[in-house]
C-alpha cells in the first residue's frame, strides 16, 4: 500500500476527490474544496480518510 503525501490528490468513497493536507499514522486529512461540485454536495471542507480507503489520483512533485 502506497501512502499519500501532502499535496497528492486522492479519490475515495464513490469518486470524491481531495488534496492531502496532512498525513497521520493511519489516515490523511483531505481538503475537498477542489471538486467542482463541492458546494452542491453540502459537505464539510475537510475530512479524514484511512490509508486503506483511498487511491492516489495525482502525485505532487516535491522539489
Amino acid at each position: 500500500m502506497t501512502k499519500a503525501e501532502v499535496g497528492n490528490v486522492i479519490e475515495f468513497k464513490d469518486g470524491l476527490q481531495g488534496i492531502v493536507e496532512k498525513v497521520n499514522e493511519n489516515s490523511v486529512i483531505v481538503d475537498l474544496t477542489i471538486m467542482e461540485n463541492f458546494r452542491e454536495l453540502e459537505m464539510e471542507e475537510k475530512t479524514v480518510v484511512n490509508h486503506k480507503n483511498y487511491t492516489i489520483v495525482h502525485s505532487s512533485v516535491n522539489a
